[in-house]
């Protein structure tokens, strides 16, 4: 598939133009203008690079790309290797943040929520990225925990009372931690997003909506590979999902 139209089929199908982000949407680094090969990742590391090249992929496609509103500009470090070894082999970097946490068909928040079997009710935000889930009974927040550890193969960290029954979830993927307080404010039993910050702590403690951390990465596999998969099923382009380990 020629690369800018590959380019262009994303933008409309995520709708890039709807988002003011914290980094450019769509291709960071352009490669050879065929793309047969697509491989996809979490972030564009290093090592995601290196396996990359390892298969002879046309183009990466990530979550978390580069140029990031506030980073330094210079090309020099680790920013001058990954973009020289992309250049030298002629790969592709596209990369898509926020609107691939919004999609309500591949994106990170519908694709969690599959992963975990919470069947979306209803959306808390006008962005869809805060969906919600009512479960079929109610829970102990350990047994609810448990689950998350089990399905995402990763220790969930929680914050409330263990023993705790609850019936209510809602939750956003990745650094998404400043959304329990509209989670607060819906009065959701439990909110749930990748990573967790020091007054986080208070607001569990003095609103009783209960937090499970389950990891930034853990959280944000499962859309970049249903992207990847939605091109492979629709354009035909051959698609391989690189997993490169990350505990945060």
């Amino acid at each position: 598939m020629e690369l800018n139209r590959l380019v262009s089929e994303l933008a409309n199908f995520l709708q890039v133009v709807r988002f003011q982000d914290y980094c450019p949407n769509g291709l960071q680094v352009e490669g050879r203008p065929e793309v047969r090969r697509i491989v996809t990742g979490v972030t564009a590391s290093q090592a995601l690079i290196d396996a990359a090249i390892e298969v002879n992929a046309d183009a990466i496609m990530v979550h978390h790309g580069y140029f990031w509103r506030g980073e330094p500009a210079e090309v020099t470090g680790i920013k001058r290797k990954r973009l020289k070894q992309l250049l030298t082999h002629d790969i592709s970097l596209l990369a898509y943040h926020l609107p691939l946490d919004a999609h309500t068909e591949v994106g990170n928040n519908v694709q969690l929520g599959k992963v975990l079997g919470w069947p979306i009710v209803r959306y808390l935000d006008d962005k869809t990225m805060l969906p919600m889930t009512v479960l079929p009974d109610d829970i102990s927040l350990q047994q609810l925990s448990d689950h998350v550890s089990k399905q995402l193969n990763r220790q969930a960290q929680l914050l409330g009372e263990p023993d705790r029954q609850v019936r209510t979830v809602a939750w956003c993927t990745g650094a998404a931690q400043s959304y329990i307080q509209q989670a607060v404010s819906a009065d959701i039993d439990v909110f749930l997003s990748g990573e967790v910050s020091e007054p986080t702590w208070h607001t569990v403690q003095e609103t009783g909506t209960a937090y499970i951390v389950a990891g930034h990465h853990a959280t944000e596999r499962y859309g970049i590979q249903a992207l990847g998969q939605w091109l492979a099923e629709n354009y035909g382009i051959e698609h391989i999902f690189i997993e490169v380990e990350n505990p945060i």
